[in-house]
């Protein structure tokens, strides 16, 4: 019972890579979680790093990445730099024998995902793709009323996700060599939403708009079941509804705007509306990483949840989206 306990307690020191907006986020929510803590932080601008670890309390500030994969005093990292660098991050932190929280999409293709999994394997580290929606509570709930068949079979799922910002190359959401446009950032919570509620599809139909540096602009997407059907959107030209509504025999329930983090439901049945909220007081990016920690102090190597096959089919899935609309990156 007492190892038992210093298990559950054990702190788990972090490390995060790349500075950016997510990160800020990633280690605003850290601060909420019990027996951890941030003892490094890495930029390629030390000014950046140095602000970010005054910030968040880190005991450290690298301006090279390197130095933070070699820092004994890190059990985990977080990785938050450009989608075209994930795999080069994660492998050299996997060698280091750091276990690895990569942001989403966990690499440019399923090739490199299959690289980063067996580097993993090779160097018996724990390796995750932090994709916060699997583990936020009106999801999970959401999936149970799917695996329950609560409302019978779900016979559709329509999610799109949008929101305008303009165009502007300087920026790396519109940089199509680090994996930018609307695909690879929005798109893949529309299809993570299939693919976690209804499985592969068996026939993928996509078209899609286009910046004028060959950057994807929209996506619309229709994913063909034996039974059911998605329809899917991301776009970085026009706001949206950003909802996700599944449409069962007997209910429809929709997960309110900004679906990949809302915080309610929405039931329909029997021409009445249930509202359920699920109110919780972080941004939300605590529930995957009290997940991740608690992998590590278990000893796990790869997660029950967001596990190795489904982050292999995620990103195939993207890979055969982008095969149909002719998007290729410069990797």
């Amino acid at each position: 019972m007492i190892k038992q306990e210093l298990m559950t307690n054990k702190n788990i020191r972090w490390g995060i890579i790349g500075l950016g907006k997510i990160a800020n986020k990633f280690a605003t929510d850290l601060a909420s979680i019990e027996h951890v803590e941030l003892v490094a932080v890495a930029s390629r601008n030390i000014q950046n790093a140095n602000n970010f670890a005054e910030k968040y309390n880190a005991k450290k500030a690298y301006s090279s990445y390197e130095e933070l994969a070699k820092d004994t005093n890190v059990d985990a990292v977080y990785i938050a730099t450009p989608h075209s660098f994930h795999k080069e991050h994660a492998i050299l932190c996997l060698q280091n024998k750091k276990a690895v929280l990569c942001e989403k999409p966990f690499a440019m293709n399923l090739s490199e995902v299959a690289e980063m999994i067996q580097v993993a394997k090779e160097n018996n580290v724990l390796l995750m793709e932090a994709l916060w929606s699997f583990f936020l509570p009106h999801f999970t709930y959401v999936l149970d009323i799917v695996k329950s068949e609560k409302f019978g079979k779900l016979k559709s799922l329509e999610a799109d996700f949008g929101f305008h910002t303009p165009y502007n190359t300087d920026s790396r959401l519109f940089k199509k060599e680090l994996g930018g446009g609307s695909l690879l950032d929005i798109g893949i919570y529309p299809i993570f939403a299939a693919l976690a509620t209804l499985g592969e599809p068996d026939a993928i139909d996509a078209s899609a708009t286009f910046f004028e540096n060959g950057a994807d602009a929209s996506c619309e997407m229709v994913f063909q079941y034996k039974n059911a059907k998605a329809t899917l959107k991301s776009t970085l030209l026009e706001e949206t509804p950003s909802i996700a509504i599944l449409k069962f025999d007997k209910a429809t329930v929709k997960l309110n705007r900004q679906f990949h983090q809302s915080s309610s439901i929405t039931i329909i049945q029997n021409n009445t509306e249930e509202i359920i909220n699920f109110d919780f007081k972080t941004i939300g990016y605590n529930y995957e990483t009290e997940h991740f920690n608690n992998l590590l102090r278990a000893g796990e190597k790869e997660s029950n949840i967001m596990t190795f096959e489904f982050s292999k089919n995620l990103i195939n899935t993207l890979d055969k989206v982008r095969e149909i609309i002719g998007l290729t990156y410069n990797n």
